[in-house]
């Protein structure tokens, strides 16, 4: 028997219920895990309001990430053993897996042993955000050495990731959030500059921080109208990597910041990387580098227990986070 989260109708944090279960033998491909830390992610606040991009079917599980040590392996899975320090990368769907509970079965393909290095906690907490900003800066941006890159809703535990990476790249990283409540730890996080949207006129502070040469990247979950004032600030053959609507309105791009500039607007998600094995293998070795070697170093927010899971929600939906929100099991 496990405990788990599951959740009858989509609605508030308090439709999560914490219920045992019998976990079934891990099947051909699957590993089994007794999980340590859960990282927590907005996909599955959409999940359970009914906002994402599949219907639950109940009674649902949800849950992205996760960390612990191998249970037990199917009988198709070489790689992974009994004892093994592993944590999960979001590759499956929410109707077939969930990750919150205390043991879980896994699709092996979406498996990793995390560097020994690594506390449960800061391996619950790095794979999603770190997957998703190599999967745009690094696999198809390729940011090089002197790119300023743009990172918006930069506080979030994926747009701090987006720093790291820069930063290993060699990349100037400007963060940009609504406010300069956040600044100093923006920059002791790695910004190079920061830039507070509410507060200032984003276009003639972005041209002033890159001293007039524009932006090479910019890499945005928001989107919005406020999106126009950063495409004039853009150079020739810029790229804008669209991977969330946190605003849903339709963005604003002038049409001759396009044509004049060939900018490229591209949206992208974290799925293109986990169902690629090619890219997926990339980013899970540049990933565990960075992890190992220190480059990359998880920001934890908050931790709650597991029987908290429904305040740990309700905490991400606040939007007073900086960094990642793990639950400990």
């Amino acid at each position: 028997m496990s405990k788990v989260v599951v959740f009858n109708q989509t609605g508030s944090a308090d439709v999560l219920e914490l219920q045992d279960v019998t976990v079934p033998a891990p099947s051909a491909d699957e590993v089994q895990i007794a999980v340590h830390a859960i990282g927590i992610n907005r996909a599955e606040i959409m999940y359970r309001t009914g906002q994402y991009v599949i219907e639950p079917q109940f009674p649902a599980r949800l849950g992205y990430e996760a960390a612990g040590v191998v249970k037990s392996v199917g009988t198709n899975v070489t790689e992974f053993s009994p004892g093994d320090r592993v944590s999960v990368i979001p590759a499956f769907s929410f109707s077939v897996y969930g990750m919150y509970g205390e043991v879980v079965n896994a699709p092996a393909h979406a498996v990793v042993k995390h560097p020994e290095n690594l506390s449960f906690e800061q391996a619950a907490a790095s794979w999603m955000m770190y997957v998703t900003a190599f999967g745009a800066l690094v696999e198809y941006g390729e940011v090089k050495k002197g790119d300023y890159v743009l990172i918006n809703a930069a506080s979030s535990s994926v747009g701090l990731a987006a720093i790291q990476i820069a930063r290993m790249r060699g990349a100037l990283p400007v963060a940009m959030t609504r406010t300069s409540d956040k600044r100093a730890l923006l920059l002791e996080a790695g910004a190079a500059a920061v830039v507070a949207s509410q507060e200032q006129n984003v276009a003639d502070e972005l041209n002033r921080i890159t001293e007039g040469k524009g932006l090479q990247m910019v890499f945005d979950p928001v989107g919005g109208p406020g999106v126009g004032d950063i495409a004039k600030v853009m150079s020739d053959g810029a790229v804008f990597f669209q991977y969330g609507a946190l605003d849903s309105r339709d963005l604003s791009v002038p049409v001759f910041a396009i044509l004049g500039k060939h900018l490229t607007f591209r949206g992208y998600e974290l799925f293109e990387i986990t169902t690629n094995a090619d890219k997926m293998a990339r980013a899970k070795a540049f990933v565990s580098d960075g992890l190992r070697s220190g480059a990359l170093k998880p920001l934890i927010d908050k931790t709650f227990p597991l029987e908290q899971i429904a305040d740990a929600q309700r905490y991400m939906e606040s939007n007073g986070q900086v960094g990642k929100i793990v639950v400990t099991v």
